[in-house]
């Protein structure tokens, strides 16, 4: 096994035996490979092309674990739609850490491996569908340059997983910087042991920031660095109409990565109350909610900190109160300077906020689509369409070029900015969808042009046009599932 390139440096199954379980993949039948991430296994220094597919299937099926992994299951706790429920890896396996010819360090972890101690009376397999379409949306969120885990492969695992219907089993191999959750911090507050905080305290530091080994206050250092990046994190997810759809408190990392790819989508038509899963039935995870659910799992990873912050509760509260009541600080700025970007604007004008919110607006009045809107603002042209041809469009279309004069850069300047912040492209739900029909019923071919027409998303190419297109009304898909 060494010959595929893996380094296994495994250090989490350090931390105290309450925080993982050692196991194996359950063994399948007949693994068939169905897409594997070459350039990401380059990038990971691995190379799989001396081996057989029957070779690589039975790895990416856990059937033949590499030399040196240790694969185990994390202990997590989380609030689920906003209710505290113990959790666990109910279907995913770490296999371990792999060290990258970059020094970088990374988790490999299966999902759809079979059932662990925390499944819950689950059976830990998983369809395909739900399997690609995390392959698909990360490997997209990846070129959209969204910090967010990846997938290295896809397979089958020759058995049927049954949910309403049979379904075609697999499993996904994820790469991820970490699998640190809010969720892990809240598993070790609940051992109400405040050496298990400690210890999952100072790995995460060492694992992710140990520049804050020299800082003063190490817990309120770990706190806002947390914050900076769950701000940057949703402000990108913000820029392409991304709504995750299931932002529970166990599915946010600390790594600040995009994780957990149930039942997401990207926004067609521009509303902020756009909700995709199926079970969201209040709208609690709907695109405009995202900035303040970040906040709200901020505060819960906060409160697990609290006997690190501070010895006096009462400080550590207050200490804890005033580093999360400054997240929405933190996200204006970021999402301000986002949203100019998206406009090409340079500098700050009084008149900026006004100019965003006025678009937006006659986005969501006039039904239009986020990133197609976008895209055509992106000529140097007036964007051409009878959508266009409105008086409020125009008024605004004039105030825009009026403060675009007043940029402290050139047009040219403006428009490349617009074209590195608006995507051409993106994984439009209905395609997905079709894809992923397609691949159930054996068809990969869809998959491989999707894939490859979302590996540049930035770059505006004739091929692309019918994937640029809204769905028709027929086409619209407007319920996403978890697929568990």
């Amino acid at each position: 096994m060494t010959s595929f390139g893996f380094k296994f440096d495994n250090t989490y199954l350090h931390l105290p035996k309450a925080f993982h379980t050692k196991l194996l993949p359950t063994p399948v039948s007949k693994p068939e490979l169905v897409v594997l991430n070459t350039s990401l296994a380059t990038d990971l220094g691995l190379n799989f092309s001396d081996k057989s597919a029957e070779q690589q299937a039975a790895l990416f099926a856990g059937s033949q674990i590499p030399e040196e992994a240790e694969p185990f299951a994390q202990a997590y706790a989380g609030h689920q739609f906003g209710h505290f429920t113990m959790l666990g890896d109910g279907r995913a396996i770490v296999w371990g850490e792999h060290i990258t010819p970059r020094g970088q360090r990374v988790d490999l972890q299966f999902k759809g491996s079979g059932p662990t101690p925390y499944s819950r009376g689950g059976d830990g397999r998983a369809a395909i569908g739900p399997m690609l379409r995390e392959y698909i949306i990360s490997e997209a969120m990846h070129a959209l340059n969204i910090p967010t885990t990846r997938s290295l492969a896809v397979v089958t695992n020759g058995e049927q997983v049954y949910r309403e219907t049979p379904l075609p089993g697999a499993i996904l191999t994820r790469v991820a910087s970490s699998h640190i959750r809010v969720g892990t911090f809240q598993f070790a507050a609940l051992q109400q042991d405040r050496e298990a905080i400690k210890s999952l305290f100072d790995y995460t530091i060492k694992r992710h920031l140990p520049h804050i080994e020299e800082k003063q206050n190490k817990p309120l250092s770990l706190l806002k660095s947390v914050i900076e990046k769950q701000a940057e994190l949703i402000t990108h997810w913000m820029r392409v109409g991304f709504v995750h759809g299931v932002m529970n408190t166990d599915n946010m990392v600390l790594s600040g990565e995009t994780i957990d790819y149930g039942p997401c989508a990207f926004m067609d038509t521009y509303d902020p109350n756009t909700v995709f899963s199926s079970i969201d039935h209040m709208g609690r995870y709907a695109y405009a909610n995202q900035p303040a659910i970040a906040q709200w799992n901020l505060a819960r990873f906060a409160e697990t900190l609290l006997p690190l912050l501070d010895d006096d509760f009462d400080k550590a509260k207050e200490v804890a109160e005033e580093a999360i009541n400054g997240f929405g600080v933190v996200y204006k700025e970021k999402s301000l300077s986002m949203l100019r970007g998206k406009i090409g604007l340079f500098g700050e004008q009084s008149e900026d906020e006004s100019l965003i919110t006025d678009l937006l607006m006659w986005m969501h009045q006039q039904n239009a689509d986020y990133t197609n809107t976008f895209m055509d603002l992106t000529n140097e042209l007036p964007p051409k369409g009878e959508r266009y041809e409105s008086d409020a469009f125009k008024e605004w279309y004039a105030r825009w070029q009026v403060r675009l004069t007043k940029n402290t850069e050139p047009l040219e300047s403006s428009l490349s900015l617009m074209r590195s912040n608006n995507p051409v492209v993106i994984p439009r739900n209905h395609r997905v969808e079709q894809v992923l029909d397609a691949a159930t019923k054996g068809d990969l071919q869809p998959l491989k042009n999707l894939l490859a027409v979302l590996q540049e998303p930035y770059n505006n190419r004739r091929d692309l046009k019918s994937y640029q297109f809204p769905p028709k009304p027929e086409e619209k898909v407007c319920q996403t599932f978890c697929g568990t």
